[in-house]
C-alpha cells in the first residue's frame, strides 16, 4: 500500500516493495467486490421479500375489506331495524326529561312534596323499596368520607 511518508515505494527496511504487496491489494480488492456483490445479491433478496409480502398483505387486505362489505350489507337490514327502535327510545326518553322538566319548572317545592306524599299513598312497597335504596346510597357516600 502507498504511504504518504513513503513515496518512493520502499518498505521501511529500504527496499523496493514487491510483488507481495500487490498480490495483497489484488487479494483485498476481489475479497471487496465479493463482499460488494453478496451485500447486493442479499439487498434484492430482502426487496424482493418484501414486495411478496407486501402482495400478500395487500390481498388480505382485500379479502378482509370484501367480507366486511358483506356482511354490512347484512347487517343494514337489522341496523335499521334496531336504529328505529333505538330511536323511538330516544324520542320517548327525551319527550319524558322534557316532562320532568316542565313540572320542576311549574310546581314549587310545596307542590312537590304534596304529590311525593300522594304517589307514597298510592304505592307504599315501591315506595319503600326505593327509600331503602336510597338509604342505603347515602349511608355509603357518607362512610367512603
Amino acid at each position: 500500500m502507498d504511504d504518504y511518508k513513503n513515496p518512493t515505494g520502499e518498505t521501511p527496511s529500504g527496499q523496493p516493495e514487491g510483488g507481495t504487496a500487490t498480490a495483497a491489494r489484488m487479494k483485498l480488492s476481489e475479497k471487496a467486490a465479493e463482499v460488494k456483490e453478496k451485500a447486493a445479491e442479499f439487498g434484492r433478496k430482502t426487496v424482493d421479500n418484501i414486495e411478496e409480502s407486501r402482495k400478500s398483505a395487500a390481498g388480505a387486505l382485500h379479502q378482509a375489506a370484501a367480507k366486511l362489505h358483506s356482511g354490512g350489507e347484512q347487517l343494514s337490514g337489522i341496523a335499521h331495524t334496531a336504529v328505529d327502535q333505538i330511536s323511538g327510545v330516544a324520542h320517548g326518553t327525551a319527550d319524558k326529561l322534557h316532562e320532568a322538566a316542565d313540572y320542576i319548572h311549574e310546581k314549587d317545592l310545596k307542590g312537590m312534596g304534596e304529590d311525593l306524599k300522594e304517589i307514597v299513598k298510592r304505592y307504599p312497597g315501591p315506595s319503600l323499596a326505593v327509600a331503602a335504596v336510597l338509604g342505603f346510597i347515602v349511608a355509603r357516600s357518607f362512610r367512603r368520607d
